[in-house]
């Protein structure tokens, strides 16, 4: 292993997952929105996280320009990486399935749309943002530089913090105590933890 693969692995899991968001089969921007909470913040919050999940890695593999806060590279961070990316791609390929026509880049529930508990959503009410939290720490341990490594960590932790709360709150609106009982079963990212 060396950083040069440690990057190209990077990018291959950035382009894996963008093609997994965009799988024509989904067909989930053909059901209508029903209710949407997209405002100012909300589009600050996804800037932040594609910030620093894409835009901040990316100018760091095509310029020099964040060169000055590499550290050395270690090729068991970069095997941990991969690990964890593959655990990433598994989690988003399952919930993207099980979510179907119900799926959304933002907050908004479609007509139609009903409330998934089964398969990863069985344990946790968030696959979605376990899957960007390990793509985050992925991310981390492949990229050798104290700037990108660790920007979608922070990109993505102030979506997660700004959104997760508001969306729990629309769930339970549109759900009732189906929601609130299926809070009380799961936990939102981390099975039997958080």
């Amino acid at each position: 292993m060396t950083v040069t693969i440690s990057k190209i692995v990077w990018l291959a899991f950035a382009i894996v997952w963008f093609l997994m968001r965009m799988r024509p089969r989904r067909h989930a921007r053909e059901t209508p929105v029903r209710y949407s909470a997209r405002d100012g913040r909300e589009f600050a919050l996804l800037g932040a996280s594609l910030t620093g999940l894409g835009i901040v890695p990316c100018v760091y593999l095509t310029t020099h320009f964040f060169r000055f806060a590499d550290y050395p590279f270690i090729p068991a961070l970069s095997y941990l990486g991969i690990a964890v990316d593959l655990a990433s791609a598994w989690l988003f390929y399952r919930t993207h399935r099980e979510l179907g026509r119900n799926w959304s880049v933002s907050l908004d529930l479609r007509e139609r749309h009903i409330l998934v508990t089964t398969g990863v959503y069985a344990t946790i009410r968030h696959p979605m943002y376990a899957g960007f939290w390990l793509m985050a720490l992925a991310q981390a341990l492949l990229l050798p530089n104290w700037i990108a490594g660790p920007a979608g960590l922070v990109g993505f932790g102030l979506l997660f913090f700004g959104r997760v709360g508001r969306e729990e709150e629309m769930m339970i609106a549109a759900f009732g105590d189906e929601y609130r009982a299926y809070m009380r079963r799961t936990t939102r990212v981390v099975p039997k933890l958080y």
